[in-house]
């Protein structure tokens, strides 16, 4: 975690899996059950202390951190139901399974281990179940190698900016009263200026070498590299050298369907094995809104919801939910607002006909 461009890849699925809500939906009606014991624990508070964004964010770094994942117990009261769900470290879980492959836990505690079923244990997990940094150890341990050689040649090491040669040898005096005059001379805001050298003196910049330029792309190769064990587009990681306006807006997409989706699913799954009974899961499912992340801009945003109350996809207090906004009125109807004037009908229009 002490590579940036790791450190970055972590905090920005971990982060945005948290951020991302998660609900409870009813297959027929596609409501929200807001009032389903579930629903809390995932798109409110997994316990006292802690709210589900901060768990599924801790156990998402988990799960990227530790080859055995993320955990977390599920608490219950008697009639059941889930309650709460508690974080337990990686460290202190042990992955078993019976005969038949059915998994189960064991959680290290101070009273001893206590065993738990798979139906008590939110657990995500890396694909494969390898972490990313052991599957990259090598790419990243190259990169903090990369950063230990540049902090120690600024340590211990100078390179000037330019090179005043003098075809006759100069005693320490003129030496220093010549680097005094052309500091003063061209440092600070006089920088830039025209240089005027007497006894035949020339100057030469010192210009950055082949190694150099070699050096510094290959510390960016290594984003690169670390952004490909993450499966996370290098704009992400905010490495930017190709990076334009449109490909950036196009790896925002790829984010979501290629970093985010695995892990949004296996967050779904686990929530429905944990808190929903297998009957319950016929008629309930857990799903993320994703709907934040598909809106590029609130100009795209406008334009969408537009169409979607002009085809009569959605209502108005639909549109007003999805900007947080309370409901109106007469805001439940599915109409086209660009057709429908409300203005009253011609009364000669609504006579009968002449027999």
């Amino acid at each position: 975690m002490q590579v940036p461009a790791v450190m970055c890849a972590v905090s920005l699925i971990s982060e945005t899996v948290g951020t991302l809500p998660a609900k409870l939906f009813d297959r027929q009606t596609r409501q929200a059950l807001t009032e389903h014991p579930a629903y809390a624990l995932m798109h409110g508070e997994a316990n006292e202390w802690t709210s589900a964004e901060a768990l599924r964010t801790a156990l998402t770094a988990d799960a990227l951190l530790n080859d055995k994942g993320g955990f977390a117990v599920v608490v219950r009261n008697g009639a059941g139901e889930p309650m709460e769900l508690h974080r337990v470290p990686p460290s202190s879980v042990s992955v078993l399974a019976e005969p038949d492959g059915e998994p189960f836990y064991t959680v290290a505690t101070d009273r001893g281990p206590v065993r738990y079923g798979f139906r008590d244990v939110v657990h995500v997990q890396s694909f494969g179940g390898r972490a990313p940094i052991t599957l990259a150890k090598n790419a990243i341990a190259l990169a903090a190698a990369f950063e230990s050689h540049i902090g120690k040649v600024f340590a211990n090491g100078a390179q000037p900016g330019g090179i005043i040669t003098s075809p006759k040898r100069l005693d320490e005096v003129a030496k220093q009263n010549l680097k005094t005059a052309w500091t003063d001379t061209h440092s600070g805001p006089k920088a830039g200026g025209v240089a005027l050298l007497d006894e035949g003196m020339l100057y030469q910049a010192v210009t950055m070498t082949l190694t150099d330029a070699q050096f510094a792309e290959n510390r960016l190769e290594q984003i690169r590299e670390i952004a490909r064990a993450f499966r996370t587009p290098p704009t992400m990681l905010f490495e930017l050298s190709r990076g334009t306006w449109s490909n950036t807006e196009e790896m925002a997409r790829q984010f979501l369907q290629v970093t985010l989706q695995p892990w949004l699913r296996s967050w779904e799954w686990s929530y429905s094995r944990c808190l929903l009974t297998p009957d319950e899961r016929r008629d309930v499912y857990a799903e993320f809104v994703i709907d934040d992340l598909l809106s590029t801009s609130h100009a795209a945003r406008a334009a969408a919801y537009g169409q979607y109350r002009s085809m009569g996809a959605m209502t108005a207090n639909e549109v007003r939910g999805g900007l947080n906004l309370p409901p109106l009125a007469g805001g439940d109807v599915l109409e086209n607002p660009y057709t429908t004037t409300g203005a009253k009908p011609d009364p000669a229009s609504e006579e009968a006909p002449n027999e």
